[in-house]
């Protein structure tokens, strides 16, 4: 980590940006798409979720232990592999708990919702809720900015995967927050701006992480920050990619996809040993 180059601190703070501004994607399939392809969705959240589980487990979480290990030796350094692992999955679940449920961003909605006009256009109530959404959106993608960053920094290749992972989970998101906000508003077009712009807290977190963290970056910093990581990633596979697969109504295509992407992630990394 001490040979970061200028390039390799872009390339990784784009991917992030790719990352966390695709929400925009949805927001804009709620604004053009007719209905919601559910099966899309489904699958798309299942190999999301593969990949993330996969890629957790074999690479992030094993690239925090042996950093770890030669630096503390076996013993101590599994054990703060561990405890850093289980930190991250406490800090994502603290946050969702800390999301109120009516705004909760993981509240799926549908893009048929978008179809009629609503009734209660400029009510301060609706309007007060779908910017609770977006911030809540945004709150809970600070820390995925700062898990796509810090794998990019270590490895573009990873950092490749876990982006296209983060990009296909938000793009439910970018429906759940298009919705609330239209139904406040009446508007498509403030709909998909708040909902685009909720993703920028991904790109923030990255750069707030880097302005903060790099200084200070030894080898015990980068495996609490790796193996968290992983514990965050796992935490959203697990709470929320596959339950809101579900939800979409096609169980066995999540499964589908989940193992479609642990696949494809497999292969990814056995090519470039």
């Amino acid at each position: 980590m001490d040979n970061l180059d200028f390039n390799t601190i872009l390339f990784a703070f784009g991917l992030t940006l790719f990352a966390g501004l695709s929400t925009g994607i949805g927001s804009a399939m709620a604004f053009f798409a007719k209905r919601t392809n559910t099966r899309f969705l489904a699958l798309s959240l299942g190999f999301s979720a593969g990949v993330m589980i996969y890629v957790s487990f074999v690479e992030i979480f094993m690239k925090a232990k042996d950093t770890m290990v030669e630096a503390y030796g076996e013993m101590p350094g599994t054990w703060y592999t561990v405890i850093a692992f289980f930190g991250g999955v406490l800090f994502i679940a603290l946050i969702d708990k800390f999301i109120p449920s009516a705004e909760n961003p993981h509240e799926l909605h549908s893009i048929e919702e978008m179809g009629d006009q609503p009734k209660a256009i400029k009510d301060k109530k609706l309007m007060r809720m779908g910017l609770f959404t977006a911030l809540a959106i945004g709150i809970h993608n600070f820390p995925e900015g700062l898990a796509t960053f810090t794998a990019a920094l270590q490895d573009p290749n990873l950092g490749i995967a876990i982006a296209v992972a983060i990009a296909i989970h938000n793009i439910p998101e970018g429906i759940a927050v298009s919705v609330p906000v239209f139904y406040a508003t009446g508007s498509r077009r403030k709909a998909f701006r708040l909902s685009f712009l909720s993703g920028l807290s991904e790109p923030i977190g990255a750069l707030i992480g880097y302005l903060i963290l790099m200084p200070f970056m030894t080898p015990l910093t980068f495996g609490v920050i790796f193996a968290g990581v992983a514990g965050i990633m796992v935490f959203i596979s697990l709470d929320e990619l596959l339950p809101s697969a579900r939800e979409y109504g096609e169980h066995h295509l999540s499964i589908y996809g989940l193992f479609a992407g642990m696949a494809v992630m497999a292969v990814s990394l056995l090519m470039f040993l």
